[in-house]
């Protein structure tokens, strides 16, 4: 699998709405420089890009994005990424019309995550603003309320909140619920749903506090609304109705319907007009949907997703989804259902890319296995595996595959079981890739997801020599070609478990990843602030925690090769971190190798930037592992700094 594979024709897909008869849908095209196009597609099959040349459907709320655009009617509202504007496309003529003043200071006002009233005429949406110095701390989180077919001057509606996210209007448009939640807490630690009664002018706290996570508030046609919390330890669903005194469970199972509000925008559920619930869940590292019917039972629907990211009501028994396997990625479909739990259709809107056209055999796919192994102070922890798979080659009989350990970013984050080919790149060399699900990660409940609390740097990297050790011993890895690569706090973790005297890794990859954990709590910007109080430790009261989890305070334990891939323009980590780690080992002589990316934030979006990392990571590994780069592929030596003669 090439990286010009990889990157030929890839798109990510993001969100997908429906709007009456249509389906629209979000994606991320790294041949145009990574911008995020909008498309419709007609109930005849017919499919449009929505967006003129240049323009980008990008939120930069809370850095991370997400909710960037919405529809109704034939109309579609976006916020542009070049400007942080919210605009309204003009159904008839396609041009773009900004809805909100221009800021004072550059994209110094952004939106998201916006809702049209009942009767079309209003939205309420997410305004962070940015003032003159963009301090962390001097940044508002507000939901404000705008004219939705002309420009306006928005209204604060809600403001005082650190955070806040998912203004949603009732059917009547007598209500507006939101979610909320302050620092130190994220919003997957403690937050809070509220609803505004507008006729009475009170705001009643249906959910959530500090040690309870609430997220995708949704208004039903009776006046209910439906929520995810994990108030028993799961995500869950459930409901409440105004002038009742309780919620009430929907759907109370030991999986996750939730995930960590990385991103706004999240659709984890859909209800239907006969009341039947359709929801993702997540367990033992795959996801997959399910159905609760009208009378409580909950049970599976028999579909082969075991990835999805966005689902949403098409029709009274229809859904659209994006969603994937572990061979196929993925992809916008419509699922139309039957009786009970029984799945009647599934339409592909949007396919997957064909691996046939791309020159790939399917035969040339590692599926990965869901896998679970012992850590330190009798922790069990998870991850998928994947076994080296190219059915052109045999390894030496006498030999066992290296391994390469893929660490998510987050670290609240998880592992997804679906076909990424950026790991059949691996796979399909002859590297074993296990993907760890460390203790912090999502997917296996609130209980483990505080595994991290206070431990930062500890058990997310015992998870990760746990891991390799017991693949070792399992014979499935050879010990003495153990690489670990990661991004963002998968960067860190991968400084970190490289900073020791007993690590068991040959070299690692680190893309964009903290080095030193003051200067990111000084440096980083607001969603993330303090976001460490959780992870080590308020700042600077525990000082020292921070200091002794830094990777750049252990240089003298780092003897490990190390190549580390930077974007420029990252807001979140920002180069200064890589920079230093890098300037560390040319001063001790380690071998290190740096590549800096003009135009990249926080991840690589670029097709060239994409690729050229992948092939320099390679390259990287066959000067470490002493194995030769094929000649065919073109790829170009990356240069290692104190390298070997």
């Amino acid at each position: 699998m090439t990286s010009a594979v990889v990157v030929a024709s890839a798109v990510e897909l993001d969100d997908v709405r429906v709007d009456g008869e249509d389906v629209i849908w979000a994606e991320g095209r790294p041949s145009e420089g990574g911008r995020i196009q909008l498309v419709r597609r007609s109930r005849d099959g017919s499919t449009a890009d929505l967006l003129g040349e240049g323009q980008n459907a990008r939120t930069a709320v809370h850095e991370y994005g997400g909710g960037a655009w919405w529809a109704r009617d034939g109309v579609v509202w976006f916020v542009d990424w070049n400007d942080q504007r919210l605009y309204r496309l003009d159904p008839k003529t396609g041009a773009a019309e900004p809805l909100v003043p221009e800021p004072a200071v550059e994209r110094g006002d952004r939106y998201a995550d916006g809702d049209l009233t009942p009767d079309g005429e209003w939205i309420a949406c997410v305004r962070e603003h940015h003032p003159p110095g963009d301090r962390a701390f001097d940044v508002r989180n507000e939901i404000v309320r705008l004219a939705a077919h002309r420009p306006s001057t928005p209204e604060v509606l809600v403001s005082g909140p650190d955070f806040v996210s998912n203004p949603r209007w009732s059917p009547d448009g007598q209500r507006l619920c939101w979610v909320e939640w302050d620092h130190p807490n994220m919003p997957w630690d403690g937050s809070r749903l509220r609803v505004r009664e507008l006729d009475r002018g009170r705001d009643v706290l249906v959910a959530g506090g500090p040690e309870e996570s609430v997220s995708e508030p949704s208004w039903q046609p009776d006046g209910s609304l439906t929520f995810i919390s994990d108030r028993s330890g799961w995500w869950n669903l459930y409901r409440w109705s105004p002038g009742g005194e309780a919620v009430e469970p929907l759907v109370e199972i030991e999986a996750e319907i939730g995930e960590p509000q990385w991103m706004l925008g999240l659709g984890r559920y859909a209800i239907l007009a006969d009341g039947r619930v359709v929801f993702a869940r997540s367990r033992d590292g795959f996801e997959g949907l399910a159905v609760r019917l009208v009378d409580g039972t909950v049970t599976d629907l028999e579909l082969p997703y075991t990835f999805v990211t966005n689902v949403r009501v098409a029709a009274d028994s229809e859904l659209v989804l994006v969603a994937g396997t572990p061979t196929t990625e993925p992809s916008v479909s419509r699922v139309v259902l039957g009786t009970g739990a029984a799945v009647e259709s599934v339409v592909p809107l949007r396919p997957a890319r064909d691996l046939g056209e791309l020159g790939v055999d399917a035969s040339y796919v590692s599926v990965p296995e869901a896998i679970e192994f012992p850590s330190q102070g009798g922790r069990t922890a998870h991850a998928l595996l994947y076994s080296p798979k190219n059915p052109a080659c045999v390894g030496p009989d006498d030999e066992l595959p290296p391994l390469l350990v893929f660490i998510h970013g987050g670290p609240t984050g998880a592992a997804a079981a679906v076909l990424r080919l950026g790991i059949q790149y691996w796979t399909t060399r002859g590297f074993a890739v296990v993907d760890v699900n460390y203790g912090g990660s999502a997917g296996y409940g609130r209980g483990y997801r505080e595994l991290l609390r206070g431990a930062w740097g500890v058990v997310d990297v015992e998870d990760c020599i746990a891991a390799v050790r017991w693949l070792a011993q399992q014979h499935l890895a050879d010990p003495a070609r153990l690489c670990i690569r990661g991004g963002s706090a998968g960067g860190f973790t991968t400084l970190a478990a490289l900073a020791r005297k007993d690590t068991p890794f040959a070299a690692g990859a680190d893309y964009f990843g903290v080095a030193d954990l003051e200067a990111l709590a000084s440096e980083t910007h607001k969603f993330e602030s303090r976001y460490l109080d959780g992870l080590l430790g308020p700042y600077p009261a525990d000082r020292e925690i921070y200091r002794e989890r830094s990777p750049i305070h252990h240089v003298d334990e780092l003897s490990r090769p190390l190549i580390v891939l930077q974007g420029l323009e990252d807001e979140v980590v920002p180069p200064n971190q890589s920079e230093m780690i890098v300037e560390a080992l040319r001063i001790k002589g380690v071998p290190v190798a740096y590549l800096a990316f003009e135009g990249e934030q926080h991840g690589f979006r670029r097709a060239e930037n994409i690729r050229r990392a992948m092939d320099a990571e390679l390259s990287f590994y066959a000067q470490v592992l002493r194995f030769t780069l094929p000649a065919d592929e073109g790829i170009e030596p990356v240069t290692v700094e104190n390298g070997w003669r």
